[in-house]
């Protein structure tokens, strides 16, 4: 027993030593699906027939991992002394159990509450025991919150944003050692550096890191809104590759997408609302494909060769009898004049925008 005992000991440590460099990825031209998701609708302040019909959605898609922005809850008091397990229960039952794999992004409401975040439900530490966690770190180290973990023919970096700290001491050789075993690079972060819903410039600081590491995709949620943005080279460089069709290229930038449409309710973008403030500028609308308001998920096929994304639409049956509304703060007099992406849709799932990034 003695001698069984040293030899899985051994072998423990062979595998936690072997784990500390980057996996050579999906060599055999199979593919990989993740689905990616953000601002899901556990809790009272979220739409929660959106974040049925979309989790629904998203186990249908028989992913292997699933990758989720952050916010998970959406809690109603104000500094809550505990998180209640119900909550728990349910991301556990709904974001966890279906998936081989999930990574999971620590969003705001995610926190505990702070005074400029006086509902963050404090729910982090038990949601966090419900993720499968990071690859072994290396050195230099990330923070906590912070890692990578390969998944088919990808490296996912995961990077916190409260406080944001620039991730490329740490970050840097990963995606360089990834680059150079022909794996796809892809970032998550919960708000985004770019954005047109509601406009805070980080050109000069979270755009231009995140750019500079030239990964091929950076996903990010908090907005509650669908984004993506045509491929954008290091800020220096200041280049925007445009297509029209969805498809590019990989080494002509980076792609960013937020996706906040997992349940929690629609905010107009800030020109929709006629806040001059918060309304991107120019160049930034410039960089801008395609956007809407709407529940939705996206699913990534990872192979060798190409990474395809689908973005799915979910709509649902707006009963005006019901407590709840996709709208917030629905009684607001801009809502007259904006439409949501499902507005005269039937129910149901349908496919709302493809893109590709591939090799050739």
């Amino acid at each position: 027993m003695k001698w069984f005992a040293i030899k899985i000991i051994f072998l423990l440590s062979l595998a936690m030593f072997v784990s500390y460099s980057i996996g050579e990825g999906n060599t055999q031209g199979t593919s990989t699906r993740i689905v990616i998701v953000g601002d899901t609708g556990t809790g009272e302040r979220a739409y929660t027939p959106g974040f049925m019909a979309v989790q629904k959605a998203m186990r249908e898609k028989n992913a292997d991992a699933l990758l989720h922005l952050g916010d998970f809850v959406y809690q109603p008091k104000f500094f809550p002394q505990s998180c209640p397990d119900r909550y728990i229960k349910e991301i556990k039952e709904t974001l966890s159990d279906p998936y081989p794999i999930k990574l999971f992004v620590a969003g705001d409401n995610d926190l505990p509450p702070k005074k400029w975040k006086p509902k963050a439900s404090g729910c982090w530490d038990k949601i966090d025991l419900l993720d499968s966690g990071f690859d072994t770190p290396g050195f230099p180290s990330p923070r906590s919150m912070e890692g990578t973990r390969v998944i088919g023919n990808a490296l996912i970096g995961v990077i916190h944003n409260y406080p944001w700290q620039d991730p490329t001491s740490w970050l840097a050789p990963r995606i360089k050692e990834a680059k150079e075993k022909g794996m796809w690079v892809i970032l998550a972060v919960h708000e985004p550096a770019i954005t047109t819903a509601w406009y805070l410039d980080k050109r000069d600081t979270v755009l231009k890191q995140l750019n500079a590491l030239k990964p091929d995709l950076v996903l990010a949620g908090n907005q509650h809104s669908y984004e993506r943005f045509h491929q954008m080279s290091p800020i220096e460089e200041g280049a925007v590759v445009k297509s029209v069709s969805g498809k590019y290229h990989r080494g002509g930038g980076t792609m960013h997408i937020v996706s906040g449409g997992g349940g929690a309710t629609f905010k107009p973008f800030a020109d929709q609302q006629n806040k001059d403030k918060r309304t991107a500028p120019k160049d930034v609308f410039d960089a801008l494909a395609i956007r809407a308001l709407m529940n939705h998920f996206i699913t990534l096929d990872i192979s060798k060769e190409k990474l395809e994304g689908i973005v799915w639409r979910v709509c649902v049956q707006d009963d005006p009898d019901d407590e709840w509304d996709p709208r917030w703060e629905s009684d607001k007099k801009f809502w007259q004049s904006i439409s949501l992406e499902c507005d005269g849709k039937p129910e149901g799932v349908s496919v709302y925008e493809k893109f590709s990034l591939s090799t050739q």
